[in-house]
């Protein structure tokens, strides 16, 4: 698995953007390229945690979460862990300073895997119009 290198600048702008509130998103991939994050109505963000309601999730395909950790602990909690394992198989946590080395992806065992970074070339959906 991939991802897209502008969606991962999405990702650590927003997460440094709701500093000292968490971020939480659901990702979303194009092929074998995470390309997206959907924000979930209904999210609820502390200092502590990001909530997501889950079912205000529209009906669509996700491939995990990614949320941030204000403080710079990039390690999965258990509350995390216990999110790994009913959503998805990739699972991206940024922290402090949100640059594109303080992120690191996880598997559904909270397991540390590796995301290459790549260009992707993103068409307008209305380009043919």
């Amino acid at each position: 698995m991939k991802i897209a290198k502008d969606t991962l600048s999405f990702i650590l702008e927003v997460s440094r953007s709701s500093v000292p509130l968490e971020f939480a998103g659901m990702l979303q991939a194009t092929g074998d390229i995470i390309t997206d994050v959907v924000i979930v109505p209904g999210t609820e963000s502390s200092e502590e945690s990001a909530v997501m309601q889950l079912f205000m999730l529209p009906n669509i395909s996700t491939i995990g979460t990614v949320h941030s950790h204000p403080s710079g602990n990039r390690k999965p909690s258990s509350f995390d862990l216990e999110l790994f394992d009913r959503k998805g198989m990739y699972h991206i946590i940024t922290g402090a300073p949100f640059d594109m080395s303080s992120w690191t992806c996880y598997d559904v065992k909270g397991e540390k895997i590796r995301l290459e970074v790549v260009e992707y070339d993103f068409k307008e959906e209305n380009e043919n119009w």
